[in-house]
């Protein structure tokens, strides 16, 4: 008897809505990779180039909630920007469209600043100091027009005055890493008694899932337990980068002296110039200025004696670790914002918290200028960077590639 010709079934098509929605998180991950490679200019320029690609002209969410959704970010440390932009892939296709929106908006910045650090690393000094002797005070510029931004924008009161003015003394006075995050919930818990000022919204219950603040602390403790006990630099690195983006208020400028005190005048990993040399080269590329950590950590680990592979380690958990803690927290925050944002004790410490934030960066400016020779070249190229910068038709790229050149020319 014949046998019956079997016929297997084809397997059963996704539904038309799931191929769409494939399709629209690929082209969204395309979205964000021309973001990553084309957004320079920090937080704010970042913010007006989504605007305008994933608003206007896509249409993943309206000016309104991607506004609300940065208000959101500001309230937690970490990068902004990258929290924003991971935040509304959350909001399209969850966890896992977060994470890959992460990686794919991050990953050119942090390779092109693993290239800056290993190139700085294998060059002469002499050839490192005169390649970037014009983008140091360039470097410093860009921090004291930090400071200006930030000062307008949060510095209303005669409370945030004085709180910026106290902050910015003591960290120019006491150069400790610890001082800078008790600066910051000090200044929060501050102004949080002011909350009665503020007009009052009916609140709803919260219903908060603890899942990832519980991640999100326990990295922090097992971390910071961990490079204790095996005293091995990776792991100590790890934990450095973890904490200050756990402890970073107001972006990646605020990194600046916390990175300086630690890194440079605590711990020697680097010095004055290579790190001047990488602030400066970070203003020149697209995308978070948080990717100064796979700089940094490229250059610790020089000590470890591992050569190559050792630095693209230290590279890899410099990202990992200041990247980690603000996507952690907003994955955690954002589930239960919209009840949180009704209470005025939240509204009331971020004047507090962003005022010591100015204050840091006022301190930075200092910092950072005094290692500089006292000459009238480096004080004209921090004047005319803050002016060109506050004249806005300049981009940020360009200052420092021009540094650069005169570097190479001079």
């Amino acid at each position: 008897m014949p046998e019956e010709n079997i016929q297997l079934a084809p397997p059963p098509r996704a539904p038309r809505t799931e191929r769409v929605k494939r399709v629209r998180h690929l082209i969204f991950l395309k979205d964000v990779a021309a973001l990553g490679l084309t957004a320079f200019g920090g937080p704010q320029a970042h913010l007006a180039m989504m605007l305008r690609l994933l608003v206007d002209k896509r249409r993943y969410l309206t000016a309104a909630e991607l506004l609300e959704l940065t208000a959101l970010c500001q309230i937690l440390p970490g990068p902004t920007s990258t929290q924003t932009i991971t935040a509304i892939g959350f909001r399209l296709g969850g966890p896992n469209l977060a994470y890959l929106t992460l990686l794919v908006w991050m990953l050119p910045a942090v390779c092109l600043m693993t290239g800056a650090g290993l190139t700085i690393s294998y060059l002469d000094k002499s050839q490192v100091a005169r390649l970037v002797q014009y983008v140091q005070p360039v470097a410093v510029g860009f921090v004291a027009y930090s400071a200006y931004k930030i000062a307008e924008k949060v510095i209303h009161t005669k409370t945030s005055v004085a709180l910026m003015v106290v902050s910015a003394l003591l960290t120019y006075r006491f150069q400790v890493p610890w001082l800078m995050p008790l600066l910051l919930v000090a200044g929060g818990l501050v102004t949080t008694f002011r909350y009665r000022r503020l007009p009052q919204e009916q609140k709803v219950p919260l219903r908060i899932e603890w899942s990832n603040f519980a991640l999100w602390l326990g990295v922090f403790v097992g971390a910071a337990l961990l490079g204790h006990y095996t005293r091995l630099l990776p792991v100590r690195l790890f934990e450095n980068f973890y904490r200050n983006g756990s402890l970073v208020f107001g972006g990646g400028q605020v990194l600046a002296p916390l990175f300086y005190t630690e890194f440079v005048e605590f711990k020697n990993y680097l010095s004055t110039e290579e790190f001047l040399s990488g602030l400066g080269l970070v203003q020149a590329m697209p995308g978070p200025n948080f990717s100064f950590a796979s700089y940094i950590g490229a250059l610790a680990m020089r000590q470890s004696g591992s050569g190559l592979d050792g630095q693209l380690l230290g590279a890899l958990v410099g990202a990992a670790g200041i990247f980690m803690p603000g996507t952690l927290l907003i994955f955690f925050l954002i589930r239960f914002w919209d009840q949180l944002k009704r209470y005025r004790v939240v509204k009331a410490s971020l004047e507090g918290i962003n005022a010591v934030s100015a204050g840091l960066v006022c301190a930075a400016t200092f910092l950072l200028y005094h290692p500089l020779p006292d000459t009238p070249i480096n004080l004209g190229l921090i004047g005319v960077t803050f002016l060109l910068l506050l004249w806005n038709r300049v981009p940020s790229y360009v200052l420092v590639v021009v540094a650069l050149g005169a570097g190479l020319l001079f």
